[in-house]
């Protein structure tokens, strides 16, 4: 026996290492803090804009199911997204690459088309967004007469398709300093509406029908799934911490997750209450068919100076500054596409050329839908919701089943909610276009 060390010397090390570890894994740094806000970044966008119009329709009640859903419901659906990227045998592989490693080149492009998918029609909603929000401000708080659609929608698109185009680097800097402003005031418009509410709302005999009940919420979680998606990001944050911590990334994605989705949760449904509480469900159903956002229709409706102000100005930033990042992808989306499925078309021209060629398609059907003026929330329900339900919800689900590198998370409770949850959001959409 070994008098100096009474137990064996390499794993009395090995565990201090191991220990080490995992001190270092539930440390929390200032690089973790930067990619929660990232990551809450990319999630508030214009999506929260809507949010409250159709989920506080159905009253107050419904609301306090969605806000004990929908916290866990975006911390699963992303952590399957991220484990799904780190499954990877490269450190450096993002979605597109874990996909054909795992099943083949063809689910590759497959899994391409949907991104581009999943993210265009969103740029449709922005481009029509901008529109409808920049009228609204010039005639009802500036007194100008109404510019014809055409004109207005045109120079707004070209306007901000322009600052990207000119120079990506300062389109991404706008992007980043607009997030931090924009919590803020958010936050502050959530307080600031609380002397408005309406505490009648808060009556039991205002609760509805069980099964009413459950429907609203049915019907909403298509809009809870895209207003609260930060998926763009996860390829990129998965990547990142496999590339710090290795084997080890799964443990710290998944601390990062949770305390974004848990500040989403706060402060997105901080703020849906506070406009539903402020807001009759007949005004909520005004605000959709006049398809404006939330804080154009308060500045509207209100009289409070700051609101009729600030708010249109707080929706104008919160549509551009997502309108940045996913036009962006967006655009390097439709870039794969034409290069795995037109290889001979895409090298016949150089990059810049191509590039031209992309934001004309962009500019010209953004253009278009802006002009048409559809239903903003119909196009979110639609549109967006499907792809984004399939690829955040169901596909990392059929991976853990199917995928040995994933198997030690097989079996998991957690693993059939976020699979009733992605079913229940394709559902919702597929019985709306069906009505």
């Amino acid at each position: 026996m070994n008098i100096l060390f009474p137990i064996d010397p390499a794993g009395y090390f090995k565990v201090l290492r191991m220990k080490q570890t995992a001190n270092n894994l539930s440390r929390w740094t200032k690089q973790d803090t930067t990619w929660m806000l990232s990551l809450f970044g990319t999630a508030v966008g214009a999506g929260i804009l809507f949010l409250p119009i159709n989920a506080g329709m159905g009253g107050f009640w419904p609301l306090v199911i969605m806000a004990v859903v929908v916290a866990p419901m975006t911390y699963l659906s992303h952590r399957g997204l991220a484990r799904f990227v780190l499954s990877s045998k490269s450190k450096s592989a993002d979605i597109t690459e874990v996909v054909e490693e795992h099943f083949g080149k063809g689910a590759g492009m497959l899994i391409t088309i949907l991104y581009f998918f999943a993210i265009y029609p969103i740029l449709l909603i922005y481009g029509n967004g901008i529109t409808n929000t920049v009228d609204s401000f010039l005639v009802n708080q500036l007194g100008m007469p109404q510019f014809p659609r055409w004109a207005l929608s045109l120079a707004l698109i070209v306007g901000m398709m322009s600052i990207m185009m000119a120079n990506r680097a300062l389109a991404l800097k706008v992007c980043e300093m607009l997030v931090y402003p924009l919590v803020a005031i958010l936050a502050f418009m959530s307080i600031y509406l609380i002397p408005d509410w309406n505490m009648a709302a808060l009556s039991f005999d205002k609760v509805p029908a069980a099964g009413d009940l459950l429907s609203v919420v049915w019907l909403t979680i298509p809009v809870l799934v895209f207003s609260f998606n930060h998926s763009p990001a996860i390829s990129s944050f998965a990547v990142s911490q496999k590339e710090q911590y290795g084997d080890d990334a799964e443990h710290k994605s998944s601390l990062i997750l949770k305390r974004t989705s848990t500040m989403l949760m706060g402060f997105v449904m901080l703020f849906v209450f506070s406009c539903v509480m402020s807001l009759s469900p007949e005004q909520l159903a005004e605000a959709k068919a006049q398809n404006l956002s939330i804080l154009s229709y308060l500045a509207n409706v209100k009289s409070s100076p700051f609101i009729s102000y600030f708010g249109p100005i707080v929706a104008m930033a919160a549509i551009f500054s997502s309108f940045i990042g996913h036009y962006f992808g967006a655009r390097e989306g439709l870039n794969g596409i034409i290069h795995k499925a037109a290889p001979k078309f895409a090298t016949s021209m150089s990059q810049k050329k191509l590039d031209k060629v992309l934001a004309g398609f962009f500019l010209f059907t953004l253009w278009g839908v802006a002009i048409i003026n559809p239903s903003i929330l119909g196009m979110i329900e639609s549109l967006g919701g499907p792809v984004i339900a399939a690829i955040l919800f169901l596909m990392p689900m059929y991976a853990v089943r199917n995928i040995p590198a994933l198997k030690q998370f097989k079996g998991q409770p957690s693993n059939i909610f976020v699979t009733v949850m992605g079913l229940l959001a394709i559902s919702s959409i597929l019985f709306g276009l069906l009505k």
